[in-house]
């Protein structure tokens, strides 16, 4: 399962609405960090499959919805769960800091 893009205008839709756990991923396409991270959320979103759902949202194309939550880094990867945010990681730590972030899923 790859990383599927979410833009501001069907955000509601797939995270905030979902019934699924949803990790959003704020990324650019010129952010170093932000490509290190991309294989590892992609490897995460094979783990996770069919436990939390994995997104990705470019902000220079989706400046309101980075806004509206407050991303002020890229990357920035936010754990959303019932429509409510339940934890954030600013910057790419590696894998265990995504896992961390993901056991507040369970």
């Amino acid at each position: 399962m790859a990383v599927a893009a979410v833009t501001d205008q069907d955000f509601e839709e797939k995270v905030i609405k979902s019934k699924t756990p949803v990790l959003v991923d704020y990324w650019a396409s010129w952010c170093g960090p932000c490509k290190m991270a991309e294989p590892v959320l992609d490897e995460l979103s094979e783990e996770y499959k069919g436990k939390v759902d994995f997104m990705k949202v470019n902000v220079d194309e989706n400046q309101q919805g980075s806004q509206k939550y407050g991303v002020m880094s890229i990357p920035t990867t936010i754990l959303f769960m019932n429509g409510q945010e339940k934890g954030r990681q600013i910057g790419f730590a590696g894998k265990a800091a995504f896992e961390n972030l993901l056991k507040k899923a369970s």
